[in-house]
């Protein structure tokens, strides 16, 4: 473990052009700071009484003790880690939990214990990174999927901080894109003493590019647990739809909701009474959404203005943050979404996990192997166009025989690829361990 190690020599003299003219870069550019959180805060991407965090500033203290810090890039990333942070803390470690999003501090904020620090990323400028490190002094540092930083990794490598990729993936589009600059990502991933893999096709991917210690361990999101629900909203809500079909359409995307829009306009010809939510991936596109149902002439109520779906409603907005679970426990047929439209797809484990038959469109490769094992064995059906999505939902909602075949396969296929939690910990043991062995001296 490289803390422990001797020193390596000097980064700047062996690293590519690429990552020096980075360096360089990311270095000059801080005088431009001020005027991208001005931006970015009219843009509501900053939270304007955190935003110093971006420049390596913080108002909390380092806790005593080891420090596991954990990154992630956003809500999907951060999510994957829950059940992992609970493990961790239950052998005492304090945990320090960094993302690059307001969605996913709110979503920690709300659904994670409040021992655990969350900080944003700091900016990979060399200043705030240092600013950063030196404030936190991380005991180890756990890097989720692919969120690779330069100046983050190079800097926490310089101060012989032990790195571990896990859960890590590298997808089709990104690895010909990496593979083209082979260096720079070799001299990136070389300074993680081991990565571990999503899957096998993953774990070829990033030794082809330069990952030293690579082991297949799975995917930590099938281990995650359901999401939680509110018993109060949940009976309400029940109340409110009890007798009607109901389907929700989970994360969606730019694009979809006019083809949802229009197919629960086919399918409430043949089921009277139906109810589809819509649940944007992003809670801000809620008016958006909006705009597009009122557009279609059908009825809407929206979530965030604290309206319930009334008798006559069509359309559900539920354009609010970390209500998921709800939703999921409200309807028995779940369309994911950022798969009609190129954005890969969603994770349908939460969904499947509450007892959901699932629909899918074809754009799925950022979970490839769950959807393709899901669907051989009956627990999800592929929509690759509209007519495809009236006809699965149809029968869906039709059967409820072949509904319920489908949630209780779906439910034996994600029990079947589990374990990741159990592969990342053994992985990781011999760097608990040492913590341990400190927090020992520490308290002796």
């Amino acid at each position: 473990m490289r803390r422990w190690a001797a020193r390596r020599p000097a980064l700047a003299d062996t690293l590519p052009m690429t990552l020096r003219v980075y360096r360089k870069l990311s270095f000059a550019m801080v005088p431009l700071a001020p005027a991208l959180i001005r931006s970015r805060l009219k843009q509501g991407k900053e939270d304007p009484e955190r935003v110093g965090e971006r420049r390596g500033l913080s108002l909390g203290t380092r806790p005593s003790g080891p420090l596991v810090w954990i990154h992630g890039a956003s809500v999907g990333e951060v999510l994957a880690a829950a059940a992992l942070i609970e493990r961790l803390r239950a052998l005492n470690l304090r945990i320090l939990l960094t993302s690059g999003t307001v969605t996913s501090a709110a979503i920690v904020a709300k659904r994670f214990p409040p021992d655990i620090i969350h900080q944003y990323v700091p900016w990979d400028s060399p200043r705030y990174v240092a600013r950063f490190l030196d404030h936190w002094r991380p005991s180890l540092a756990l890097f989720i999927e692919s969120d690779l930083w330069p100046n983050l990794i190079l800097q926490a490598s310089a101060r012989r901080l032990p790195m571990v990729l896990i859960n890590g993936r590298m997808s089709p589009r990104s690895f010909p894109r990496w593979r083209r600059a082979r260096n720079t990502i070799s001299a990136l991933l070389g300074q993680f003493e081991v990565c571990l893999a999503q899957s096998a096709t993953d774990a070829e991917r990033f030794a082809a590019l330069g990952a030293r210690n690579v082991i297949v361990t799975g995917n930590l999101k099938l281990d995650v647990p359901a999401p939680p629900a509110d018993p109060a909203r949940l009976e309400k809500l029940m109340a409110m739809t009890r007798g009607r079909p109901v389907i929700v359409a989970a994360s969606t995307h730019p694009g979809e909701e006019e083809i949802l829009i229009e197919t629960h306009r086919t399918l409430a010809g043949f089921f009277p009474g139906l109810l589809s939510v819509i649940v944007p991936r992003h809670p801000d596109r809620g008016n958006a959404v909006a705009g597009l149902v009122a557009a279609s002439g059908l009825r809407f109520m929206q979530r965030s203005r604290e309206e319930l779906p009334a008798a006559n409603t069509d359309i559900y907005i539920a354009d609010t943050l970390g209500e998921l679970g709800l939703f999921y426990r409200l309807a028995p047929i779940v369309f994911m979404g950022g798969s009609l439209v190129e954005h890969g797809g969603q994770n349908p484990i939460e969904a499947v996990k509450l007892g959901a038959a699932i629909v899918h469109g074809p754009h799925v490769f950022n979970f490839s192997d769950v959807y393709e094992a899901l669907d051989k064995a009956g627990g999800a059906r592929l929509a690759g166009h509209q007519e495809a999505l009236v006809k699965q939902l149809g029968q869906l909602l039709a059967d409820p025989a072949a509904r319920d075949a489908a949630a209780a396969n779906a439910a034996r296929v994600v029990e079947q690829l589990g374990g990741a939690l159990e592969r990342t910990l053994a992985a990781l043991e011999p760097y608990l361990m040492q913590l341990r062995i400190e927090m020992g001296a520490a308290n002796a």
